[in-house]
This record gives C-alpha cells, sequence and structure tokens, in this order.
C-alpha cells in the first residue's frame, strides 16, 4: 500500500524544491494535498501527481523575494526513507547509505584589538558614519557576535576619537613622504559653501615613476569672511606649504571666478630674467620712489607667490553650452521665437516630472527618441502645450549639435583623464561640430560656427601654449596624430626636441680612446672637442614617434618619460575637487551641524584618501 503512496506522488518526491513542502494526503486519482512550509500557517495546497507547476508558480507569486535553493537530499533517498519510515521492518538494506557530513574547522583565531578598531574605523570612515556609533547598544551587540581575543573589547566614542586622531596624523605622514618622492604635481583648488559656511578644498596630483596617476586630498578648510583674492591666495600658498610642495607645483586648476584669477594674476612669482635685462640700459635716467607709498602699497598687497594657474575647461566648456550658444539663440531672428517656445515647452514637461510618475516613467528620458505623435498625447494627458512639427525638428537638431560638446565635457571630467588630452579632444570637438552643418536646416546651420568660434576665443590663451602641445605629445596614445596641419606638426616636434634636450641629464665628454703616444707628440696636435654621440635628441624623439601607442612604451625614452610625468601631472578640469565636496556633504549632514571644522577636515580627508583601505585598492 506504501509503495503505491509514493508511486502516486513521484513527481513530487523527485522535484527540486520539493523540501519547501509538506506531503498532506492524496486528494483524488490524479491530485495530492501538500502544505508549504514557507506560508505562515503552512497554507494547504493542491498539485497533481504528475506535475509540479501549480507549486512552482505558488513559489513565484507569493515567495519571490525568497532565495530558493535546491535540494541537497538526493530524490531517491527521499523516496525510499519515506517508504522505510512507514514499515515495520526498519530500514532496507538495499537504501543508499547517507553521505558523510563534511566537518569544518571553526577553531578560528579571535581579532586583537588593533584589528577590530581599524574594522570599525573603516566601517564609520568609509560609510561616513557618525563616530557616536560605536557608543550605540546594537551596534556593540553586534560586535561582541566576533570572535576576538580574551578581554578585547570595543573602546567608547573618547578613546575612538583618539584612535582616530591618531591614524589621520599617520595618514598625513605617508602623503607627506610620498609628495616628498614626487618631483612634479598638481592641484586642484575650489570654495564650497554649505550652511552657511565656506571651506577651501585642494586636492594634489602626480605621476610616480610606474606611470600610474595618483590623487590625494590635502585640505578641506574653513574659511571665514570674504572671499577675496588675497584670502584665496593665501590659504591656498598656505596649504602648498604645509606639504612642501614649494617649487613642485606645475599648475592649480580651479574654476573661471574672477577671484581665484585675480589671485593667481596678482600673486604670480617675479621673473627675476626681465630684472636682469632691465638692468643692461645704463643709459636711462635715474627714476625716484616715494619710500612711505611703497611700504604702504606693499603692506596692502599680497606677500606671496602662486603657482601657474590653468582654467577648469569642463567649466568653459560648459559656458560655451549654456552662456554662448543661449546667446546666439536668442539674437538670431530664425531661431529666437522656435528656441523660446520648445524650451518653454520642455521646462514645463520637466516640471510636470516632479509631479506626475507617469511623465517621468515615460516621456522625460527620452523626448527626442521618441515620435511625435507619441509625444504630443502626451502632453494632453499632462495638460501642457503641444510640440509642433518645427519645434520637434529643432529639438532634435539641437541636440545633434551639442552632442560632441557633451561627449568632450564627459572625456575631460574623467577620473584618469590629463592634461595632454585637453589639445585633442578640443581639436576633434572643432572638426566634429563643424562636420555636423550640412545636415542641419537653415534653424541651427550657424550654430556649430558659433560652438566653434567661442572655443577658439574662450580658450585662445590654451590652444597655442607650449605646455599644452607638450602635454599631448608625450602621451603615447596622442603624439603627433591629433594634428591635421603639417607645419604646426612640424613646430611641435622642434618643440619636443628642444624640451627633450633641456630634459636629458648633462653629460660630459668623455676621451675617444687613442692610440698612445708620448706627451710631448701629444701636446704637438690641437684636437676640436667632439660632441658626444651617447645622447641625441632628435633620435629619440624619431624612435618614439615611430613606435607603438602604449602608455609603457615611455620606459624606453627616459628623457620623455620625464616630460610625460611633468606636462600630464595637472587634470584639465577641477571635477577632483568637485567630488570631494560631494563626499563632504555626505559627511558634514544636518543630523551632524555640531561637528568642529577640524573634525570634519579630518573625517572627509581621511574618506577621500581611503585611509583605511586595503593597500591593493588604494593608489594615493
Amino acid at each position: 500500500m506504501e509503495r503505491g503512496i509514493e508511486y502516486d506522488r513521484a513527481a513530487f518526491n523527485t522535484w527540486k524544491y520539493r523540501h519547501y513542502f509538506e506531503f498532506d494526503s492524496l486528494k483524488s486519482d490524479k491530485n495530492i494535498s501538500v502544505r508549504c512550509t514557507l506560508c505562515i500557517g503552512r497554507k494547504l495546497l493542491s498539485t497533481s501527481k504528475n506535475s509540479t507547476s501549480n507549486l512552482s508558480k505558488h513559489l513565484a507569486r507569493c515567495h519571490k523575494n525568497v532565495k530558493l535553493t535546491e535540494n541537497p537530499q538526493d530524490p531517491l533517498t527521499d523516496v525510499t526513507a519515506v517508504a522505510t519510515t512507514s514499515t515495520s521492518t526498519g530500514q532496507t538494506s538495499d537504501g543508499p547509505t547517507p553521505a558523510k557530513q563534511v566537518k569544518l574547522d571553526v577553531r578560528a583565531t579571535g581579532l586583537s584589538a588593533a584589528e577590530l578598531k581599524k574594522l570599525v574605523a573603516a566601517y564609520i570612515v568609509e560609510d561616513m558614519l557618525p563616530i557616536s556609533t560605536v557608543d550605540s547598544e546594537s551596534f556593540r551587540r553586534i560586535i561582541e557576535k566576533i570572535p576576538t581575543k580574551s578581554g578585547v573589547k570595543l573602546p567608547q566614542r573618547k578613546s575612538f576619537v583618539g584612535y582616530l586622531e591618531r591614524e589621520y596624523d599617520k595618514m598625513n605622514s605617508n602623503l607627506k613622504a610620498t609628495l616628498e618622492e614626487a618631483e612634479f604635481v598638481s592641484t586642484t583648488a575650489d570654495i564650497w559653501t554649505v550652511n552657511n559656511k565656506s571651506f577651501m578644498g585642494v586636492t594634489v596630483h602626480w605621476i610616480n615613476s610606474t606611470l600610474q596617476h595618483n590623487k590625494a586630498a590635502l585640505a578641506c578648510k574653513r574659511i571665514r569672511g570674504s572671499h577675496t583674492y588675497d584670502v584665496i591666495g593665501a590659504e591656498i600658498e598656505e596649504i602648498h606649504s604645509s606639504y612642501g610642495l614649494q617649487g613642485k607645483v606645475i599648475a592649480t586648476v580651479t574654476d573661471n571666478a574672477s577671484n581665484f584669477a585675480k589671485a593667481f594674476r596678482v600673486c604670480q612669482p617675479c621673473h627675476l630674467e626681465s630684472e636682469s635685462e632691465n638692468e643692461e640700459g645704463d643709459d636711462e635716467e635715474p627714476t625716484f620712489t616715494d619710500v612711505i607709498e611703497a611700504l604702504s602699497a606693499a603692506s596692502g598687497d599680497a606677500q606671496f607667490s602662486l603657482p601657474p594657474h590653468y582654467r577648469c575647461a569642463s567649466h568653459t566648456i560648459n559656458l560655451i553650452s549654456t552662456s554662448d550658444v543661449d546667446k546666439h539663440l536668442n539674437s538670431c531672428a530664425d531661431t529666437k521665437a522656435v528656441y523660446r517656445s520648445s524650451i518653454a515647452k520642455c521646462s514645463a514637461l520637466w516640471t510636470k516630472a516632479s509631479r506626475s510618475t507617469l511623465a517621468s516613467e515615460q516621456a522625460i528620458s527620452r523626448i527626442i527618441t521618441i515620435p511625435l505623435n507619441e509625444l504630443n498625447p502626451l502632453c494632453v494627458k499632462l495638460g501642457i502645450k503641444c510640440l509642433n512639427e518645427r519645434e520637434y525638428r529643432f529639438l532634435k537638431e539641437y541636440c545633434t549639435v551639442m552632442k560632441p560638446l557633451t561627449v568632450a565635457l564627459d572625456i575631460l571630467q574623467g577620473d584618469e583623464c590629463t592634461y595632454g588630452a585637453l589639445l585633442p579632444t578640443l581639436t576633434s570637438l572643432m572638426s566634429k561640430t563643424l562636420a555636423l552643418k550640412d545636415d542641419l536646416s537653415r534653424m541651427t546651420a550657424s550654430l556649430p560656427d558659433v560652438i566653434v568660434k567661442a572655443i577658439k576665443t574662450r580658450f585662445d590663451a590654451v590652444l597655442d601654449s607650449q605646455e599644452g602641445l607638450l602635454a599631448a605629445a608625450t602621451c603615447p596614445k596622442f603624439k603627433l596624430r591629433w594634428l591635421r596641419d603639417e607645419r604646426r606638426r612640424e613646430y611641435v616636434k622642434e618643440l619636443l626636441i628642444t624640451e627633450c634636450r633641456k630634459a636629458a641629464p648633462a653629460t660630459e665628454n668623455t676621451n675617444v680612446s687613442q692610440i698612445p703616444a708620448s706627451p710631448a707628440e701629444m701636446d704637438f696636435f690641437e684636437f676640436q672637442n667632439q660632441p658626444t654621440e651617447s645622447f641625441s635628441a632628435e633620435k629619440e624623439i624619431t624612435d618614439f614617434l615611430r613606435s607603438g601607442y602604449e602608455l609603457e612604451i615611455l620606459n624606453q625614452f627616459p628623457n620623455l618619460k620625464k616630460m610625460y610625468m611633468k606636462y600630464n601631472s595637472p587634470t584639465p578640469s577641477s571635477a577632483p575637487v568637485e567630488r570631494l565636496f560631494s563626499l563632504g556633504g555626505l559627511v558634514l549632514s544636518p543630523k551632524r551641524n555640531r561637528m568642529s571644522d577640524r573634525r570634519f577636515e579630518k573625517l572627509l580627508l581621511m574618506r577621500y584618501n581611503h585611509c583605511f583601505s586595503p593597500k591593493e585598492n588604494n593608489k594615493t
């Protein structure tokens, strides 16, 4: 009889999710009843003898959030076990032997006090949690479940703050030691205002001998008072001096704010060469200076010097896409009306998006990609004006023209982007923008020329700068390939050769081995000093331009490698310091408004520099 029951539910017994159900009874000739062990109250279900589809649908419908595991027991073992347990004779000899359980060695060594504190500090700093977390009773109950050595306990908040202070000092000392070994560095700086407080953020960037790009945060310092150029200049110089960066900073990258621009314009180091040239003229009439006036003027001016200033390329491109393009479209008769009406309707659609899930899911993410006959019915449902064909076409052409700008912006804001990518990106941006003219209508036909003109105007000082040309030419993936003009190629090549000679170490003339001769005979001849053949800048540049495009190829050219490390240490944008402020917004939450400025800076720097991260995952 039992064997018949077992046969009637053979499909159920061999099912991989059979362990989530219990057999109840035979319901009919075709069905059986089972109970679900996952349901509250063990819900009674009916299923076919030959199929488990009903049970599968029940799991998918009622327990879709449960991670199901297949039955680890062999189905045949389960069938045999059911049959043998119902008999009075005990287990059958022909049944399968139960599998041996694998014994695990759970004798784990407990954590030491230092290991426990480091793990908790990494959790608090990396996840930007309040330090008071260590005093939470629920958190301490979790920590008590971690195996530790005898007598090891998590310290209270005051002791834990002291531990974080010591770890910050250790991180700061290691960073100073690393920067001391770096030959060339660059910095980015900006000011962030939040909760009526202002902070000066500074990050540093450098390339090590293995051609690896590194970055670290130097400061996020509270600034009080007005953000005048002299205050900005003094803070930047103080931060640079505290890390021993005088003479190492190739450039500092900031946005286009007038106070930053003036600080670097006024506080540039004096050029002694120009002063020496002026001293050559002995026939000039002497000039007299009022000492009292000079001293009073000097006391008001900034008494510090700053490195060269690079303006953020991302901010400049953003100004082109907003200010210059908007000004042109609003002043052109062909586009003024259609531009205003289409942007107004898009703004209305965006406003509805904040109030309507329908608009957010169906239209906003792809306004231009969906057909007009589908977009306008949605506008009718939302109660806004529909787009006509002219406006819809204008928006499509507008997005097409602005697409290269967005791609260039993403490239320049990349975390691994170097200054050498700036000029090739701008050159490619201008060529790709001009190539769109043939596919545009009369409405937007003049827009590519406006964008290219704005690029040439706003990047006028960058397009012909020697630093930008050398940074791009020393990048193996660019070299001279991005230059279209042959004369410009030759100019950059000569620039590379000249700079390579400067970068080459001074070599002394070595005597060529000759046939031994008497001193008197040697004194009779006069020999001209021959140039050494051990180094040739032309040969190194030529071999480099003919080599591959991998970054590691620079290891074969030591002088070019040094040039690459120098001119590519700056970043083309100030995005790194903006990322520092983004982390700061997570640390300085409204619930932590009583945190001191110094503690906030330390926690933020430890988070940005990954103080407690594993060394293999930490580039800084």
